[in-house]
């Protein structure tokens, strides 16, 4: 197994904090809750905010037919009441020509089956069809930009806008659920609220927003400031309650923070914010509750934390995801340090693993994009 030494990040010693929810109602360790399988690297874009260099030739090494159908047969060997939900991403996995016969294989298994792919003239309307006669349960294309200037740039195609917004189009014909994903940096910071009506427009049921991470070709880019992210989440959790828009924010989880704040302040006992759909997604983050298999079958904690923990060739999914030393690591937020591991909201938050990896090389240090400060009586030396 080709595992992470976490002997090189040592346990923090435990801290004291204010009550909050049981860690151990957050720790994902039996079976994720998402798997991201990236299809292949190919791709006929060149986003700026890419966390690999795109590519026009598939990789020879790619999981070919069979073993792509025998990844999806593992997550029914999690055993759990409701199997991972799979996400088919890329580069662009329009460039599989077996994707549609994956899609209907996915649905014959039961699993529930969304493509994430781009806005190429590919995204046809009569590809969008097939997808959906296979039995594909949501479409994701993104979106960065409100205008075809905007979202091209960022793209790094002219016609990118239009041709996603004509698959989206198609996606709606087809009774498809459309789910928006938009990078959150700096240069689209304050195009955010045109994007928000632009994915009511377009008829989404989610809006996925992906904060920057820098890694890869995204170093480009730079990511909004600690107190504009603490703003805008606020915000976005003010959004909530006023739109059946279903909204995630991706790589910025002290959105629980917040989110948890809130309904407290409103008089919500702990007992109802555990009932509530936002509480599914607490404690989620790298390692804990998703997980993300490369094209080439190596197993990582998610697409922007490069440290492998496996791979599904040698190894099963379900044996790596619950075995892998550094993936129980990472869901032991005892082992946290810095802010993250003297705050008392690390059980439902954990801060990015993949932000703390890219900006100090230490996957168990702090999300420099969260600003909270933890209580005096919870300091002590880092």
């Amino acid at each position: 197994m080709n595992d992470v030494d976490v002997r090189h990040y040592p346990l923090s010693p435990a801290v004291a904090v204010r009550p909050q929810p049981s860690s151990n109602l957050f720790v994902y360790g039996q079976a994720p809750r998402l798997v991201l399988w990236e299809a292949t690297r190919c791709c006929d874009l060149v986003c700026v905010h890419c966390r690999v260099a795109p590519v026009i030739h598939r990789h020879p090494l790619e999981l070919h037919t069979q073993e792509a159908k025998a990844l999806f047969r593992q997550l029914l060997r999690f055993e759990v009441n409701e199997p991972p939900r799979l996400v088919i991403t890329g580069g662009d996995p329009i460039f599989r020509p077996d994707l549609v016969e994956l899609v209907a294989y996915a649905n014959h298994l039961g699993l529930h089956i969304s493509v994430a792919t781009s806005g190429t003239p590919s995204l046809t309307a009569d590809y969008v069809t097939r997808l959906k006669e296979a039995g594909l349960n949501s479409l994701e294309l993104g979106l960065d930009g409100s205008t075809a200037a905007s979202h091209d740039a960022f793209r790094g195609a002219a016609g990118s806008f239009q041709w996603t917004m004509e698959g989206l189009e198609a996606a709606q014909a087809a009774d498809i659920p459309i789910q928006i994903n938009t990078l959150v940096a700096r240069q689209n910071l304050a195009d955010l609220p045109r994007l928000y009506e632009l994915a009511q427009v377009v008829g989404a049921s989610r809006w996925a927003l992906f904060f920057l991470v820098p890694i890869g070709w995204s170093q480009v880019l730079d990511e909004i400031t600690a107190e504009q992210s603490e703003q805008f989440l606020a915000s976005l959790w003010r959004l909530t309650s006023q739109t059946p828009l279903a909204v995630t924010a991706t790589e910025a989880p002290h959105y629980f923070r917040i989110a948890y704040d809130q309904m407290r302040a409103a008089g919500m006992s702990e007992t109802a914010i555990l009932d509530t759909p936002l509480s599914r997604g607490f404690g989620t983050r790298e390692g804990n509750g998703t997980i993300f298999v490369s094209h080439t079958g190596q197993v990582y904690p998610s697409g922007w934390l490069p440290l492998p923990a496996g791979n599904v060739r040698r190894e099963s999914l379900v044996s790596l995801y619950r075995d892998s030393a550094f993936l129980q690591s990472l869901r032991n937020v005892d082992r946290l340090w810095g802010r993250c591991g003297r705050c008392p909201y690390k059980a439902i938050c954990g801060g990015s693993r993949a932000r703390a990896y890219a900006i100090s090389g230490d996957p168990f240090a702090s999300d420099d994009l969260c600003p909270y400060q933890p209580p005096d009586s919870l300091k002590r030396e880092a």
